[in-house]
């Protein structure tokens, strides 16, 4: 059956962009600086001297959340420009898994990339193997999107945890609605405690029980959580009550190696599907039955400090790896503090948060792989 145009302009971008990823990193490199330019933080780094990657290396340095926190504030007083090309739409948070929780300001086109990437991971799983994920319901677990109150820009923002928060701006994509609706899920209120998310999970279990669920997409520790609330509240498994297509599982690492046993025991004999998402943005998707992601280069600009000088994503040799650098129209040469790794002809893992313990791990199971 012939993909649907409307289904294709979501996914060809992509496929574009894996097949010539050089190209496609300079393009964006280049509409990246256009938009720095128009900030303070831009201007500062010279911005609009910038014609290729050396320059950008050159003028911009790595830079850590702390690092740009006094920008972020200063966005908060109404200086949006200090940091973004154009105001900010809304306020998230992170969900703090390696320490406090950050929150930052994002814009209609961060908005609108989340969207655009976000949905491609779906629509390629749809077009390549089962359709029926675009009309089935799908399980919403996400985190709230109402949990504080932020004094910004003159006027009080209510903010929560990013997953949440792109799920009330995108409740459905092609017909697949979200069940329960995220405002469903906010007024249970924005804790995270075990109460919570049991309330959480009831609500889930009550809205979706008659439901045809299609799929669940979300953090996987959670799908795993839920799939033990059932089992302990109501003696059932997920499996005994909805048939999934998909699970779109994202924000940990491992998620095949770790995670996918535990939930096609608990789900059925469904496909595991991996995103790379973050607060920052849709970075990287599952292409194919491999248990691997492949990047997002036609939408952020993706560096990797590894141990012979900072690369770019696509010019790493397989079995390569080192700690990524993302650029995102909102966060020039961002530390996201993640370590990827190279397989060969445009796949890669991301294997866990940059800490000495995670690389000191990696070295000695290549070491015993042999793989040098």
């Amino acid at each position: 059956m012939e993909t649907p145009s409307i289904l294709r302009q979501i996914v060809d971008p992509w496929y574009d962009s894996l097949a010539d990823p050089k190209g496609s990193q300079e393009r964006v490199l280049m509409n990246l600086i256009s938009a720095y330019a128009k900030t303070d933080y831009g201007r500062e780094h010279c911005a609009s001297e910038v014609r290729g990657v050396a320059d950008f290396r050159a003028r911009f340095p790595a830079a850590s959340f702390r690092s740009l926190v006094p920008y972020v504030r200063r966005v908060e007083g109404g200086d949006y420009s200090a940091l973004l090309p154009e105001p900010a739409k809304l306020w998230v948070m992170t969900r703090g898994s390696t320490g406090a929780s950050k929150v930052l300001p994002v814009t209609e086109t961060h908005l609108a990339q989340i969207l655009e990437m976000g949905a491609r991971c779906v629509v390629n799983f749809a077009t390549r193997r089962n359709p029926e994920v675009l009309e089935a319901a799908v399980l919403n677990l996400n985190f709230p999107s109402e949990v504080h109150v932020l004094h910004a820009q003159g006027r009080l923002e209510t903010y929560g945890y990013s997953s949440g928060t792109y799920a009330r701006a995108f409740p459905s994509l092609s017909g697949a609605r979200l069940v329960p609706e995220q405002r469903e899920i906010d007024s249970l209120g924005g804790g995270i405690t075990q109460r919570d998310w049991e309330r959480r999970f009831e609500l889930a279990y009550e809205r979706a029980k008659g439901e045809d669920i299609g799929s669940l997409m979300g953090v996987t520790p959670v799908m795993s959580a839920f799939a033990s609330y059932l089992r302990k509240k109501h003696g059932v498994r997920p499996r005994q009550v909805w048939k999934p297509r998909a699970l779109f599982c994202t924000s940990v690492a491992k998620i095949h190696t770790r995670y996918e046993r535990e939930l096609r025991y608990q789900y059925g004999p469904v496909p595991v599907v991996e995103m790379y998402t973050a607060t920052e943005g849709v970075f990287a998707q599952q292409l194919d039955d491999l248990p691997y992601v492949s990047p997002n280069y036609d939408g952020y600009l993706f560096e990797v400090a590894t141990g012979s000088g900072v690369k770019m994503l696509h010019e790493l040799r397989p079995n390569e790896w080192g700690r990524l650098l993302v650029s995102t129209v909102m966060l020039p040469r961002y530390q996201i503090g993640d370590l990827v790794e190279a397989l060969g002809k445009g796949y890669f893992r991301i294997f866990g948060r940059d800490r000495a313990r995670t690389r000191l791990e990696h070295a000695f199971f290549n070491l015993l792989s042999f793989r040098f």
